[in-house]
């Protein structure tokens, strides 16, 4: 079921399926869709007894819109206020690409709140793009294009997006329900979020963290380059990184079933 959450005057989308268990996962997805991303996780692990709790990012989906707020401190501190609203407590966050920047801001700034166990998927951190000291990542550039095409052509922006997040095919019809999932978006909330990929860098909260950490890549990711998983790892002291050989930056749909069954051993181990 579906129901918001203020988080100080924002109004925050949450879908909360299978409530009464115990065994709980936040997940927080990327830039630029909302909590439909995980649909095929949402299919299958309630029935094996969890908890899917799906947060729709501040100006994504259909939280709240506004115009400032998308910097990963007010981010994670909207993710806080959902777990404090709904008592969380010894639960898995699982955060996909900006989404795992915002998990690992949250272990940071928030101390790792009721956070139990941590799953980063192709997750933009500890920098998306390159710096003078950090020589990973993407190209600064392609990031200023990007938010350039987003204030001019937003849904060619989109398609040309869409067209690199996944490696294996699909129909075209799932390239059409993946294009709408960024259209929900709002044009400056999606532009802000990719401003703050370049003015922001997760380093400290990346060695901040101590919860044991599933780190999960695919080999052919064209958004999030492979090495971040691999420093991630290193940063993290008790975390795992598995390489997922047929995925691109979305193996939650690529390899959504062998996905599901490294999240599940992760948990109950």
């Amino acid at each position: 079921m579906g129901y918001y959450v203020d988080v100080n005057g924002v109004n925050i989308y949450v879908e909360d399926l299978n409530p009464q268990s115990k065994k709980v996962i936040v997940f927080l997805h990327g830039w630029p869709g909302n909590h439909n991303l995980f649909e095929y996780q949402f299919d299958k692990l309630p029935a094996m007894g969890y908890r899917c709790i799906g947060i729709d990012t501040r100006g994504f989906g259909k939280s709240d819109k506004p115009y400032n707020g998308y910097d990963y401190g007010t981010l994670a501190d909207d993710v806080r206020g959902v777990v404090d609203a709904l008592g969380l407590k010894d639960f898995t966050l699982a955060g996909h690409s900006t989404g795992g920047s915002m998990a690992v801001k949250y272990m940071g700034r928030h101390k790792g709140y009721g956070v139990k166990k941590l799953v980063l998927i192709a997750a933009a951190a500890p920098s998306l793009i390159k710096r003078p000291d950090f020589p990973y990542g993407v190209d600064e550039n392609s990031i200023l294009q990007t938010i350039e095409d987003t204030y001019n052509d937003r849904p060619q922006m989109l398609r040309g997006f869409g067209d690199r997040f996944l490696f294996q095919h699909t129909s075209q019809a799932f390239s059409d329900w993946f294009f709408q999932l960024g259209l929900q978006a709002a044009g400056w909330a999606t532009a802000e979020v990719a401003k703050t990929w370049i003015r922001e860098v997760l380093f400290n909260e990346l060695k901040s963290i101590n919860v044991p950490t599933l780190i999960i890549q695919g080999i052919h990711d064209k958004i999030v380059p492979m090495q971040l998983s691999e420093i991630q790892h290193k940063y993290i002291k008790n975390s795992k990184l598995v390489l997922m050989e047929f995925s691109g930056h979305g193996s939650f749909y690529d390899q959504k079933d062998e996905f599901n069954d490294i999240l599940v051993k992760f948990i109950e181990s």
